[in-house]
């Protein structure tokens, strides 16, 4: 069973029903006991940083974030929800992250049009379950105006927006896609069967 966690910022019935669309039972819920009891969790996400780990924070659901990584389950970040992932973000002044990935959260450079919104390509760099039957170049749906650059070996897949960033990452069980895989179509529907399904 997956669980994705509701911190009262984030879109979530669409990641849910992409997830009912591949095979796998999912259900949301804000309440660290419940979401406790999942094989996996997804933490999705659409706003600021900053508001995110204070919802995060104020509803129990770090610990809770930090005790499944701990057991080896695995867990998904989207979006939002894979910078908060990181050390650190630079969203409008400086704010700390869940630190279970090393690495800071950047806005893109002036020399390129922000927010990041559209159809772009991932090239793989290296291989996992994660990334099973999804194809090089693959496109995929972005929208986004910061980046994250990791301090340690974590991408598998990059995309080239005026520089090579990470778009989709993996530290052991944990991973991370910047993009929306739920709205992604074949190669965003795949990553989250995999994610369900082989992880």
């Amino acid at each position: 069973m997956i669980g994705i966690i509701d911190y009262k910022l984030n879109n979530l019935r669409s990641v849910q029903k992409a997830f009912e669309k591949v095979g796998a039972e999912a259900f949301v819920s804000s309440d660290a006991g419940e979401l406790s009891q999942a094989d996996k969790l997804v933490l999705p996400g659409v706003g600021a940083f900053g508001k995110a780990m204070e919802n995060i924070v104020s509803l129990g659901l770090n610990e809770l974030i930090y005790s499944h990584v701990q057991k080896g389950k695995p867990l998904i970040g989207i979006c939002l929800g894979m910078q908060l992932l990181f050390s650190k973000s630079f969203e409008n002044g400086e704010h700390e992250g869940l630190n279970i990935v090393s690495g800071e959260i950047k806005l893109f450079p002036s020399s390129v049009k922000v927010p990041h919104i559209g159809w772009n390509q991932i090239e793989i760099q290296r291989q996992s379950k994660l990334l099973a039957d999804v194809v090089d170049n693959s496109f995929v749906y972005f929208v986004h105006s910061f980046y994250a650059e990791p301090r340690e070996a974590v991408t598998l897949t990059t995309t080239e927006y005026g520089f090579h960033f990470p778009s989709i990452i993996q530290k052991e069980n944990i991973c991370g896609i910047q993009f929306h895989p739920e709205k992604s179509q074949r190669a965003g529907l795949l990553l989250l069967k995999n994610f369900a399904l082989a992880m």
